[in-house]
């Protein structure tokens, strides 16, 4: 992932000194496990622990002979280790190494995205509570419909984001998960003993059953629920977008003192933050579909996922860290604009409350459709221009034949697009 993009934290873990001590470390617990069983001299693990290290450098300076990375590390490793080098890596595959390791540095990352989701469930939660009951009109088709609420559309926010992080938590913990079963994932060279303690000592789980790799299944629904989450991020960000429009101008970014919105025009106050996550979900979307194309590999392994994941897996969980981020920022400068809220539901002069007076027609008319339709043609004047909704129906003798005044504007009373808000709030939030 390019630097713009990369927050210090999860960049560190996706670095290449951090990878070779991913790996460094479960080379450590395998020798170690090894010692314990007899299957190695313990006087050789205690060399192993106390020298074992490794020379960036030195390994890409091996690989560029030997065309294998791994054979790399353990080269440059043993230059450290010495004479008791021959007892690393006793009985395993590469894959052992580097998928254990691979599942450690993945288990570490969503650690990070589960800190990050938890700071905008708050922040979400504490939107929703401020602005539990501020009218606001809803949408339909991009056309107004019916008021609602602000608060309950950041209560819808906070469930769906909530979904994400149990969505993410569930596929982060099958991921977690370790191999140290050899060539072909049969234990030929090594007890599954081994397998158990080393992945023990990691915080990870044995696999059940591997072949000379871990199944990319788990792969995919990892990078899958990164992306699912990623697209409700961008959900939330497209509503901020559509309501900073000028003629709407309900919700908008935070734009600070000295930030410039356009080259060309002083006047601009764009969406860029909101945009700027929108496509993050795209790139994340495209790495879930090429995390799939991983899940068929050859027989016991081929090495066809090898180099879409390292492109991948450090990018998806950099860039949604980065998204995270910027979603938080988001919230945190978010300005809601209750006047404009409250002037758009009465825009065309209550547009918006034609159920309602449907609902209030329908049993003295006598009839569904014809209530319908006499209230369609105010309301379609009214959006043409030839006056005020409330207006034009005080107006028209066929519904003041069947309603009095003081009926009619009971009808463009918001109290009864809020009443039922609290239990709502009880249902989410338990209050």
């Amino acid at each position: 992932m390019i630097e713009r993009y990369t927050l210090p934290e999860m960049g560190a873990l996706w670095s290449e000194e951090a990878k070779f001590r991913s790996w460094l470390r479960v080379e450590i617990e395998a020798a170690r496990a090894m010692a314990q069983n007899r299957i190695i001299p313990r006087e050789a693990f205690a060399v192993i622990e106390r020298k074992a290290a490794f020379d960036v450098k030195r390994i890409n300076e091996i690989e560029a002979e030997v065309n294998h990375d791994v054979i790399a590390f353990l080269t440059s490793v043993s230059e450290f280790v010495g004479e008791e080098a021959k007892y690393l890596h006793y009985g395993m595959t590469s894959s052992d190494m580097l998928d254990t390791a691979l599942a450690l540095r993945m288990k570490d990352a969503a650690e990070i995205i589960d800190r990050k989701i938890t700071t905008a469930l708050t922040l979400i939660k504490k939107l929703a509570l401020k602005y539990k009951n501020t009218p606001c009109i809803g949408r339909t088709h991009g056309v107004l419909a019916e008021p609602t609420t602000a608060g309950l559309k950041f209560a819808l926010w906070y469930t769906e984001l909530n979904r994400g992080r149990e969505r993410f938590t569930a596929a982060a913990r099958t991921m977690a998960v370790g191999k140290i079963s050899g060539a072909v994932g049969n234990f030929a060279n090594l007890d599954p003993r081994i397998e158990t303690a080393v992945c023990h000592r990691l915080g990870l789980k044995p696999a059940e059953v591997s072949t000379q790799v871990l199944q990319r299944d788990r792969h995919a629904a990892y990078i899958t629920a990164l992306a699912l989450l990623a697209s409700s991020l961008e959900k939330f960000a497209t509503e901020i977008r559509n309501l900073q429009r000028t003629e709407i101008g309900e919700m908008a970014e935070g734009f600070t003192r000295k930030q410039k919105g356009s080259s060309a025009m002083p006047h601009k106050k764009n969406p860029i933050t909101a945009e700027r996550i929108t496509g993050i979900a795209r790139l994340l979307r495209g790495y879930a579909v090429s995390a799939m194309e991983n899940i068929p590999l050859w027989h016991e392994r081929d090495i066809a996922h090898s180099s879409v994941e390292r492109v991948i897996i450090p990018d998806a969980l950099i860039i949604i860290d980065y998204g995270l981020q910027k979603f938080i920022e988001l919230l945190k400068g978010l300005t809601v604009n209750e006047k404009r809220m409250l002037e758009n539901i009465y825009y065309g002069g209550g547009l918006v409350f034609s159920q309602r007076l449907l609902l209030r027609l329908t049993g003295p008319v006598g009839s569904r459709d014809t209530a319908y339709r006499l209230v369609q043609r105010n309301a379609l004047k009214a959006v043409e221009g030839k006056g005020l909704f409330i207006d034009l129906v005080k107006k028209d003798k066929d519904i003041i034949g069947y309603l009095r005044i003081s009926e009619i504007d009971s009808c463009f009373d918001l109290k009864y697009y809020t009443r039922n808000v609290a239990k709502i709030f009880k249902r989410v939030f338990g209050k």
